[in-house]
């Protein structure tokens, strides 16, 4: 996935912090597009389903890991655990 600008960011991020932070998508959409961030949330959420797909990622909603292609709202994005 290191050709997928989205994913990339993601993986960055998380490779910034400590390994039981995590980060907001939006953070990822500001890394890609600092101006136009919000057209890239929809591209963000795509490849943090497909992060989560593969194994290296988690998505959650308050704390609790959630499905993220049905997530609605508010997500964080964090590593898997060890």
């Amino acid at each position: 996935m290191t050709d997928d600008p989205a994913a990339a960011a993601i993986l960055s991020l998380l490779a910034e912090r400590q390994p039981e932070a995590s980060i907001c998508p939006s953070e990822a959409a500001r890394r890609l597009d600092p101006a136009g961030w919000r057209n890239r949330m929809v591209e963000v959420r795509e490849a943090a389903v497909r992060l989560a797909a593969a194994g290296r990622l988690v998505v959650t909603q308050r704390g609790s890991p959630v499905d993220p292609a049905a997530a609605r709202g508010p997500i964080r994005l964090r590593r898997p655990e060890a």
